[in-house]
């Protein structure tokens, strides 16, 4: 048979250009692809994972890292619509080109990853298969539960509330460092804490040991731990051939521990990322790893992807100048044969109306051209910097979404019913199990505890509850209870589907809900989509592993009719905007203090950070970007105060680079000039003649 190598080459690389080639042909050395924003990232590796299975490598010998479920979803479909287009003739094993052989690779998040791994392997490290998972709100209600009952609400000095806890706890067993560092560091008002915080977390994690429960940190913590073990590295290392890991730049220390141990020296290990877009650090990820990776694994070729394919050359230059002023990076200049394109804008307004009203009027106007809304999105640095456009978008009856918010999975109403589906997993479950008593009429706190202590002492057989006798107001509802959650138990030993689960659960939970909700028409479909989610999955435990791991963001994500004629403007955080792109992009409140943020430049670690989060903003954009800042901010209602200060631009626009911009003016700013006046708008003098004329009054 033909050697695909040479056979089929061409046809398998014709649309790469040579860098990505070059990336996707590399053999099992330590390779770091450093990803320009823009240049394909998601291509590239797509046809490496291909190429590796072409080649010979086994699917389910390949493991594929990624950060969210879509981005997986999303490269495993890609590398299927390549297979199935080559010609089997050309291939050394015709099977690979099946959709069977792709869905043999193991490919998903760094979380859903590991539940399976220790699913399969964990009893090595002494884990119970059949461990529930903590999403970071039940991660919370149990620190809370074990604060409390440590007294630790009622020292004499403030403590941490649960969700600080909780991050103090995360940032330790992610940077693997010591609590007293992690506190000296990030939490210094907690340092006196220090002591009374190392108590808590052993009793947290004695808490979870004791109910089978693991958070997300957990799920990292023992794979790492099975990966160091003697037996479980062997395993690992056998089990996956070449690992591949996307966006490596947003990977934490115990993530890179996981991956040394899998890949020792390197071999068959590919890194892709941009450390350009290093702008997560307030979840622990860390920019070192991918900066030091070719010192981590001697060897490493490192092979850039410049073209980029989504900005015009024009916003290119300034984009490519902004983060060369990076005190430390890997070296890259990104270029585009888009064409020059028109200059990126810097606009100047006189205070943040100007900037609303310049912003929806350019909006408004590029829609007219022909940009559609959803082509067009507003970034900035936090949440709050858009209520002001919001209002005004309002009022001009404007859509727009905005990214963020409420996820729908930490919606009330939808973690009710999860915690009926978590509780018949894992009875020893408190959280779940707390939630689901508290939610009947005549159970308060008191009496879930007690009913909690009993089933843990009966193994966790809900038969054990009908030795109670519930109040008047409980006693048709509470067998019905028993009877649910023992219905559950036996269905997962069966083939009916989380789906029938959800539907039983749904019947006895609404007239729950209408009592303690309002819009209960709302929350009731929710319920039912997530009940038309969930017909997807046989297994119970998949898909709550699936839910708590990667959850959809709101019912849209849910299957349901698109709106397929609505069209609306996007506003976002420029965090949330990482990954996407759009015809137009404002990035606004590009002022010294909101960008960089005034709560991050405490360090030079901090700056360059906020510097690369300005970069991510700044490539968001296809044809048109606009830089906006107000010139003024005013300290109080104007109407009661014309208090205000001037604002500096953001001082990761120098002068030199400020060049690369058509810069305007929007409103009565310094130097702008009035309308209609022809005056500068500047300080030319001072008032000494005016205070001459009116001193003749009393001299």
């Amino acid at each position: 048979m033909p050697d695909p190598v040479t056979t089929d080459i061409s046809a398998f690389l014709h649309s790469l250009n040579p860098q990505q080639q070059s990336a996707v042909l590399h053999g099992d050395t330590p390779l770091l692809i450093i990803a320009g924003a823009g240049t394909g990232k998601t291509t590239t590796l797509a046809h490496r994972v291909a190429w590796q299975i072409v080649s010979g490598t086994d699917p389910s010998r390949l493991l594929l890292l990624t950060f969210t479920r879509r981005a997986a979803a999303e490269m495993l479909r890609r590398v299927e619509q390549i297979l199935v287009q080559l010609d089997p003739s050309t291939v050394k094993d015709p099977t690979v080109c099946k959709r069977s052989s792709i869905r043999r690779i193991a490919g998903g998040t760094f979380h859903s990853v590991a539940t399976n791994v220790l699913r399969r392997f964990g009893s090595l490290i002494g884990l119970y298969p059949d461990f529930t998972i903590l999403d970071r709100s039940d991660s919370e209600d149990l620190m809370n539960v074990v604060r409390s009952k440590l007294n630790m609400p009622k020292s004499d000095s403030r403590f941490p509330l649960k969700s600080a806890c909780l991050d103090i706890y995360s940032r330790c067993v992610n940077t693997q460092k010591s609590l007293e560092i992690v506190l000296k560091k990030y939490f210094p008002w907690c340092l006196e804490h220090q002591e009374r915080l190392g108590e808590l977390f052993t009793s947290y994690t004695s808490t979870k040991e004791q109910q089978r429960v693991l958070d997300f940190d957990d799920l990292l913590l023992f794979w790492n731990a099975l990966a160091e073990n003697p037996d479980g590295g062997q395993i690992l290392r056998q089990q996956y051939q070449k690992v591949m890991v996307d966006e490596y730049q947003d990977t934490n220390i115990l993530q890179a521990q996981i991956l040394k141990n899998i890949c020792p020296d390197g071999k068959g290990l590919t890194a892709v990322g941009d450390d350009a877009q290093s702008i997560y650090s307030f979840r622990a990820a860390t920019v070192r790893n991918i900066l030091d990776f070719p010192d981590e694994y001697p060897g490493t070729v490192l092979i850039p992807l410049e073209q980029n394919y989504r900005s015009t050359q024009k916003i290119l230059d300034a984009t490519n100048r902004v983060i060369g002023e990076a005190d430390e990076r890997h070296s890259k200049e990104l270029w585009s044969s888009r064409g020059g394109g028109s200059l990126p804008v810097l606009v100047t307004c006189s205070d943040e109306d100007a900037q609303t009203t310049y912003v929806i009027d350019q909006i408004l106007d590029r829609r007219e051209k022909g940009v559609p809304l959803k082509q067009q999105a507003v970034l900035f640095r936090a949440s709050h910097h858009s209520m002001a456009l919001e209002a005004e978008l309002g009022r001009r009856n404007v859509p727009f979404q905005k990214y963020g918010g409420l996820r729908f999975l930490e919606t009330a109403h939808v973690r009710d019913l999860m915690s009926f589906l978590r509780l018949a997993e894992n009875p020893l479950d408190s959280v779940a199990g707390f939630r689901v008593l508290v939610l009947l009429p005549g159970i308060g706190h008191i009496k879930a505890a007690t009913l909690l202590d009993s089933l843990r002492d009966a193994g966790g057989h809900f038969e054990t509850w009908s030795s109670w006798t519930p109040p008047t107001v409980l006693r048709d509802d509470w067998p019905k209870l028993i009877r649910l959650l023992r219905d559950m138990e036996q269905r997962a030993e069966s083939d009916a589907g989380v789906a029938t689960d959800i539907h039983a659960t749904r019947l006895f939970y609404a007239p729950l809900l209408e009592m303690k909700y309002d819009n209960v028409k709302a929350r009731l479909n929710d319920l039912i989509q997530l009940e038309a989610i969930a017909a997807r999955y046989q297994s119970r435990t998949d898909f709550l592993a699936e839910m708590t791991l990667d959850p959809p963001s709101s019912t849209q994500e849910l299957p349901a009719d698109p709106f397929l004629d609505e069209d609306y403007l996007i506003l976002s955080t420029i965090h949330s905007a990482k990954g996407l792109e759009w015809d137009s992009v404002f990035v606004i409140h590009a002022a010294d203090g909101n960008i960089p943020s005034d709560m991050a430049t405490g360090s030079p670690e901090e700056i360059e950070e906020e510097r690369r989060l300005f970069y991510v903003a700044m490539t968001r954009a296809k044809n048109h970007l606009s830089v906006v800042r107000p010139e003024r901010y005013y300290f109080h209602n104007r109407r009661k105060s014309d208090q205000h200060s001037l604002s500096k631009i953001t001082r990761f626009l120098p002068s030199h680079i400020q060049a690369l911009f058509d810069r305007k003016s929007q409103g009565m700013t310094y130097g702008s000039g009035f309308s209609g006046t022809g005056q500068s708008g500047l300080i030319q003098s001072d008032t000494s003649e005016i205070r001459k004329k009116i001193s003749k009054l009393w001299g």
